[in-house]
């Protein structure tokens, strides 16, 4: 009986094998496989004083009953001695991470410019009036903020907008929209930045920010 070999992969390490096991094929293929090597085309390496040996399962989910399938198999051989038998995390559950992502852009927005960024963006420059800035994130803006900025376009109600000066003819955050600054009951605006609370937007000093965001990463 032919059997296609490449479900298993045994490689030689410093303290002894490790048995690499593919993670996409049928179970059973794979226990004949390792069947097959141990008993017919690896008997060379497999042969002699005991060995350690370290099984790699990949991504693939295995019961505690398939370990023992694995063991059982391993175990004929009476050399080999199994020292773990362990899977990688899945990729899914590392993806769980949230990655921040964040682009500088440095210049200036005039009258009938538009500029959009995907993620948080941090601006360098000053947003004119007539002009527009967007972001599927957070926005910050280390200059004037005279123009019109948009942040958490896709519906993020939770981004916010920060500048240096701000003064906007508008803002927006998801599909909320700002009251006009001059409603604000603020002459000028320095150091603020604007989010939603309970369905209305609101403008607060930057250094207010992390009773916003209390569980902050960042360290002293």
């Amino acid at each position: 009986m032919s059997v296609t070999k490449h479900h298993v992969m045994i490689k030689g390490v410093k303290d002894g094998l490790v048995f690499l096991l593919n993670d996409a094929c049928e179970w059973q293929d794979l226990l004949q496989e390792l069947q097959h090597k141990l008993e017919k085309t690896h008997q060379q390496i497999l042969t002699g004083p005991i060995i350690h040996v370290h099984v790699k399962l990949g991504s693939r989910d295995v019961t505690e009953e398939q370990k023992e399938e694995i063991r059982s198999v391993i175990k004929q051989k009476g050399n080999l001695l199994i020292q773990s038998i362990e899977g990688e995390p899945r990729k899914e559950a590392a993806a769980e991470e949230p990655v921040a992502s964040m682009t500088t852009v440095k210049g200036m927005i005039r009258s009938g410019q538009t500029l959009h960024q995907e993620g948080d963006l941090l601006y360098l420059g000053d947003v004119n009036p007539g002009g527009t800035i967007t972001s599927t994130g957070n926005i910050y803006i280390m200059g004037s903020l005279r123009g019109m900025a948009h942040a958490g376009i896709d519906g993020d109600d939770k981004a916010i907008i920060a500048a240096s000066h701000m003064r906007p003819t508008q803002l927006r955050i998801a599909g909320i929209i700002s009251r006009s600054p001059d409603e604000w009951g603020i002459e000028e605006a320095f150091m603020e930045f604007a989010y939603v609370k309970e369905g209305k937007m609101e403008i607060d000093k930057v250094h207010q920010l992390h009773r916003l965001w209390p569980d902050s990463n960042l360290k002293s």
